[in-house]
C-alpha cells in the first residue's frame, strides 16, 4: 500500500508533494483546534449552577477562584460578570463583552488556515495540471524528430495532469469539512457564553442588586 501511495506521488509530478506538505499541514492544525475546544468545552449547567451557590453563600472569592482553575471561555465570561457584581446591568453587559472580544480570537485562532488550505488546494492542483501537460506536449514534440511513438509520453503527461487535480480537490474536500467542523464548534461555545452571562446577569440582578454589600467576607457555609 505504502509503494503503491509513493508511486501515485511520484507520478502525480512534483506538485504532489506540495500538496501533501499542505495537506499534512492542513490535518496538524485540525487535531490542535479540535483538542483545543475539546477542552473548552465543559458542562455548562453544572458549572453555572455551582457559581449560584457559591455566590448565594457569600463566597464570591471561591467563585472566582473556580474560574480561574476550569480551562475554556466560559469561565473567563463568569469571571468577568463577578467582578462587576453590584454594579449596574450595563455594566456587568459590558465587562462580559470585553471578555468575549479576547476568547473568542482565540477559539478562533488558526481555523482561518484550513479554510485557505480549501481554496489554495484546487490552484496547486490546477498547476500540477498545468505543468502535466506542458511535459505532455514537449514530450510529443521531442519525440516527433525520432520518429517514435508518441502516445505512451502523451498518455504520461496527461496522468499526471489528472492525479494532481484529483489530488488537489480531496484535499480542499477535505479541509472545507474540517473547517465546517471547526466553525460549528466555536458557534457552539459562543453560544454557550452568550447563554451563560445572560442567566448569570439576571442572576446577579435579583440576588445581588446594584449597590449591594461585598460578600467576600462572608464566612457562612
Amino acid at each position: 500500500m505504502t509503494e503503491l501511495n509513493v508511486s501515485l506521488l511520484q507520478q502525480g509530478g512534483p506538485m504532489m508533494w506540495v500538496l501533501l506538505a499542505v495537506s499534512l499541514f492542513g490535518f496538524i492544525v485540525f487535531i490542535e483546534r479540535t483538542l483545543f475546544l475539546h477542552r473548552g468545552q465543559i458542562r455548562t449547567s453544572q458549572f453555572l449552577e455551582g457559581i449560584r451557590n457559591l455566590t448565594k453563600r457569600g463566597r464570591r472569592l471561591e467563585a472566582l477562584t473556580l474560574c480561574e482553575d476550569i480551562p475554556g471561555p466560559i469561565p473567563g465570561i463568569v469571571k468577568a460578570i463577578l467582578m462587576q457584581a453590584g454594579s449596574s446591568e450595563t455594566r456587568m453587559r459590558q465587562a462580559a463583552e470585553e471578555a468575549a472580544l479576547i476568547e473568542i480570537p482565540i477559539l478562533e485562532r488558526r481555523i482561518g488556515a484550513i479554510s485557505a488550505i480549501s481554496r489554495i488546494a484546487p490552484l496547486l492542483g490546477l498547476l500540477g495540471t498545468i505543468l502535466g501537460m506542458i511535459q505532455a506536449f514537449f514530450g510529443v514534440s521531442l519525440s516527433e524528430t525520432t520518429g517514435y511513438p508518441t502516445f505512451g509520453l502523451l498518455l504520461g503527461g496527461v496522468g499526471q495532469a489528472l492525479l494532481s487535480t484529483a489530488f488537489g480537490l480531496m484535499i480542499a474536500v477535505m479541509a472545507h469539512i474540517a473547517h465546517h467542523f471547526l466553525h460549528g464548534r466555536v458557534r457552539a461555545l459562543v453560544h454557550d457564553m452568550e447563554y451563560t452571562g445572560h442567566d448569570l446577569i439576571q442572576f446577579l440582578q435579583q440576588d445581588f442588586p446594584a449597590n449591594g454589600e461585598s460578600d467576600t467576607n462572608s464566612e457562612e457555609d
